[in-house]
């Protein structure tokens, strides 16, 4: 599906950051996790737009999720996260069996 994905950078701006920021990850955690190859799913969101949730560890090896959309444009994709938080025990389980930790 998307494990394999190739994105120019991220779109960060008033809008989404602030989402993100209040669940305690740092841009730079959040970019992390998806360098180290996340496990990448759609999700169900009542939305026009498509969303994706990734699983993953950042680069100080905390779980998070991250909710995010795809913008694509002429210069390429970017990846625009709309939620992070850092995992419960139940996705860690599976970000874990899918990983084969």
């Amino acid at each position: 599906m998307l494990q394999d994905l190739q994105f120019l950078d991220f779109e960060w701006n008033a809008g989404n950051w602030p989402k993100c920021a209040k669940h305690g990850l740092s841009r730079e955690d959040i970019e992390s996790v998806f360098a180290a190859t996340p496990v990448v799913i759609p999700t169900r969101a009542a939305t026009a737009e498509t969303r994706y949730a990734a699983i993953g560890r950042t680069l100080a090896s905390r779980y998070a999720f991250i909710v995010f959309t795809l913008r694509i444009t002429p210069a390429g994709t970017r990846i625009r996260p709309i939620s992070a938080c850092p995992m419960h025990a139940k996705k860690v389980q599976y970000y874990d069996s899918t990983k084969g930790a």
